[in-house]
């Protein structure tokens, strides 16, 4: 039963951050700076706390399974991935989409300092941690 959901909290996360990289941040590297900050607005408000329980929840349930599954090595490789998806998120994009949270997209600053790239950049490290923590516990559960 582990495994089942395990597979359902990592496979959400991957799935989510995989969305997110091939179509909704296309979308806002394409707008301009004042739209971008309202879009941005409206697609982060619900992603606290849902994301972060899936991701730590998920960790958790392989770190339960590194100690008491057959396949115990895989499962805590898969922890540290989840891991680290969580350390990039709460380290390098959450602080960044706080401070787009406190811009006005109908008074945008002068000088923009856009951080679409560097977002995109920590965005695409936690989608691969998570792609891979995903196949790792696939890997796992298969070969159990």
């Amino acid at each position: 039963m582990l495994e089942v959901a395990v597979l359902l909290g990592s496979g959400t996360v991957a799935g989510v951050l995989f969305a997110v990289a091939l179509s909704t941040l296309p979308a806002l590297i394409a707008m301009p700076p004042g739209r971008y900050i309202y879009a941005h607005k409206l697609l982060g408000r619900n992603w606290d706390p849902t994301m972060p329980a899936i991701v730590l929840g998920s960790t958790v349930l392989d770190t339960v399974l590194a100690f008491t599954a057959t396949r115990a090595a895989l499962f805590a490789v898969a922890a540290v991935l989840l891991a680290g998806v969580s350390v990039v998120s709460h380290f390098a994009n959450v602080p960044i989409n706080k401070v787009m949270r406190t811009l006005d997209p109908d008074d945008m600053p002068e000088r923009f300092d856009d951080p679409r790239p560097l977002w995109r950049r920590w965005h695409h490290l936690r989608t691969a941690l998570a792609l891979l923590a995903l196949i790792v516990n696939a890997t796992a559960i298969a070969t159990s």
